[in-house]
């Protein structure tokens, strides 16, 4: 019981000594421009939406609470209103610095085309460009794969005007 409390507590020092600035060291203003600009292109490609979202630490009530990365990407996908794209088709790129934890959260029109393990994959790329410290690499990954995903199930049509239903430059706090 001491080993969990312990734990919980160092959890909360982590995630409440790094700030805004530690995402700005791994992904300087050039690199969040590169990758809205990488997220806008995969956009014209297909009818799906794009979303990244990075933070350095988790807000205290979900440390408080002892809620996950996961918990808090859920939360970001209502919040970012990636779930309110017409055709249920927008997808939440998740980072969380402090824990070093990827999410990616899919809306149910891609979730029912796409099976868990290619899902996976997309993470475990992720992962391992994330600790060599190579963010923006391991986001430039995700963002491939799943526009590749979207690409093959909600192709841009011929007649399609594009219309970019979110924001593309990624959200910080």
């Amino acid at each position: 019981m001491a080993r969990q409390h312990r734990s919980r507590w160092l959890r909360l020092l982590r995630h409440r000594l790094l700030d805004e600035s530690d995402v700005s060291r791994a992904l300087d203003a050039e690199a969040m421009a590169r990758l809205e600009a990488r997220v806008e292109a995969s956009e014209r490609r297909h009818t799906g939406e794009i979303r990244l979202a990075v933070e350095a630490g988790l807000p205290l009530s979900y440390l408080w609470n002892d809620l996950s990365a996961r918990d808090r990407a859920v939360t970001l996908f209502g919040k970012l209103r990636v779930w309110d794209t017409e055709q249920n088709n927008g997808v939440l790129i998740y980072l969380l610095m402090a824990d070093h934890a990827i999410e990616i959260v899919a809306d149910r029109g891609l979730s029912r085309a796409v099976d868990s393990t290619q899902w996976q994959s997309i993470l475990h790329g992720m992962r391992e460009a994330f600790r060599a410290g190579r963010f923006e690499q391991g986001l430039n990954q995700a963002i491939d794969a799943v526009d590749a995903l979207l690409t093959a199930r909600f192709p841009a049509g011929d007649s399609d005007v594009p219309h970019n239903e979110l924001p593309d430059t990624p959200w910080t706090p």
